[in-house]
């Protein structure tokens, strides 16, 4: 069984190691020690949980040279501010017998704090490309010491939107530095900027995008509507005590918002929501909260499923499927870490199905479908989004029913087929029944006149 030792890291290293009650090293670390030793561009493929963020601190640790200089010798770009607070204190953890500064940047704060914080002095920076370059146009932040820049997370950065700010970092760096990169996914997108910045990467893959994980059961419910999904997930957690540490995904933060406001009443003060519209100490607390054993779960968007160490998490719900086929890997692989089994439930709907076929395509994996709760209620009331479709469902689809279950037959004027071009407006129709009337009073007139 292999160990830390074999890596012969600094005296300081080990020990902090030591203090973690850390053993043995994962997968991912062993493959990417003696690439990124080597000083070589790195390109890691790895999935959430794998233990990415140790596998480029030990080596840039046994690295890492005292310099008096003030500027940040490593830069570790993430893509959420959760993550940037969560690697600082990784990186605090493992340089605690080291004379290492570190700081973390990142929006959403006082911009004048931070300015002040990096004017005291920094060895490694920790930032979201958007702040870290902020401060580098204020001229705050200065690279001309930079020798190693970790991107972790990189293809979701550029699902947020931050290819511009990591291009322009790129560029202000010098290009003598080593670059280690680390993805999910690999895309046209990230294949284009290694082309452009990096200098013939070697690739680390620990396993293939899609590939799920062994430690994981999936359960996969068939429900109507969110209604349901709502009284699904209350008999779930009424009737499993195991379902201790939870994470329920859903895809936006108003459905958040709605969800927590549905469940609370039945579980009061158990469930903390997370999303991008709550304040930064907001979200820092409730996950503080949630890690510490407080909450038993949390509601949350896709900001939560990459890259934050949240332990043991006992089960991943998909309250809603993710709307990208990656996206779901990157879910569930928030529970069942390192040794640990975990679970990732499912719920359905019909017009979530296609979302499912295209997941069970990149696995390779076809999700088996659990047996519906006899003693779960099934709803007929409706949400806005769903109602609209089910309109649209009738009307293009569906033939009405009759009471006794019959098909019947449309009326002449509804067998019409609609073969596109502007709609008339009920003003337009309005308009040109006045039009009928004036022409026939102006006839009437007319003829009176003859």
């Amino acid at each position: 069984m292999s160990t830390f030792e074999q890596f012969n890291l600094p005296k300081s290293v080990q020990k902090a190691i030591d203090d973690l009650g850390f053993t043995s090293p994962t997968p991912i670390q062993e493959k990417s020690f003696g690439v990124i030793m080597s000083g070589r561009d790195m390109m890691g493929i790895a999935q959430t949980g794998t233990g990415k963020t140790l596998a480029y601190l030990l080596p840039l640790l046994k690295l890492y040279k005292f310099s008096t200089s003030h500027t940040p010798k490593l830069v570790i770009l993430v893509p959420t501010r959760e993550l940037v607070v969560q690697v600082v204190e990784e990186v605090q953890k493992l340089t605690k017998y080291m004379s290492v500064r570190s700081l973390g940047v990142y929006g959403g704060v006082n911009i004048n704090t931070q300015k002040t914080a990096v004017y005291t002095g920094i060895d490694i920076l920790v930032g979201t490309p958007g702040r870290v370059m902020d401060l580098a146009l204020d001229n705050v932040i200065r690279f001309e010491d930079t020798q190693k820049l970790v991107i972790d997370e990189f293809d979701e950065m550029l699902n947020l939107g931050f290819r511009v700010q990591l291009t322009s970092i790129l560029a202000m760096m010098p290009k003598k530095r080593q670059n280690i990169l680390f993805s999910a996914t690999m895309t046209d997108e990230v294949d284009a900027i290694l082309n452009d910045f990096f200098d013939y990467p070697e690739e680390v893959t620990l396993a293939a995008s899609g590939t799920p994980l062994e430690n994981i059961e999936q359960l996969t419910y068939n429900v109507p509507n969110f209604n349901t999904k709502i009284n699904l997930l209350t008999h779930l957690l009424q009737n499993y005590e195991d379902m201790s540490r939870v994470l329920v995904f859903v895809n936006n933060k108003k459905i958040a918002d709605l969800l927590h406001e549905k469940i609370e009443p039945n579980f009061e003060d158990q469930f903390g929501v997370i999303h991008s519209n709550k304040s930064q100490n907001y979200r820092l607390n409730t996950m503080a909260s949630f890690q510490d054993g407080k909450l038993r779960g949390l509601i949350t968007t896709d900001i939560m499923a990459r890259g934050l160490d949240i332990s043991n998490i006992t089960h991943v719900i998909n309250f809603e499927m993710p709307e990208m086929p990656e996206q779901y890997m990157h879910r569930i692989g928030r529970t069942g870490r390192a040794d640990a089994s975990g679970t990732a439930i499912n719920f359905v709907t019909p017009r979530e199905q296609e979302m499912q076929m295209s997941i069970e395509e990149l696995m390779d994996y076809e999700l088996e479908i659990t047996e519906f709760p006899e003693e779960v209620a099934i709803s007929t009331f409706l949400i806005g989004p769903e109602k609209d479709k089910e309109k649209i469902k009738f009307l293009l689809k569906k033939p009405k029913l009759s009471g006794d279950g019959a098909f019947q037959e449309k009326s002449d004027k509804n067998k019409k087929v609609n073969l596109g071009g502007p709609s008339k407006t009920k003003k337009k129709t309005h308009g040109s029944i006045n039009r009928g009337l004036l022409r026939a009073q102006t006839a009437k007139r007319n003829k009176k006149k003859k």
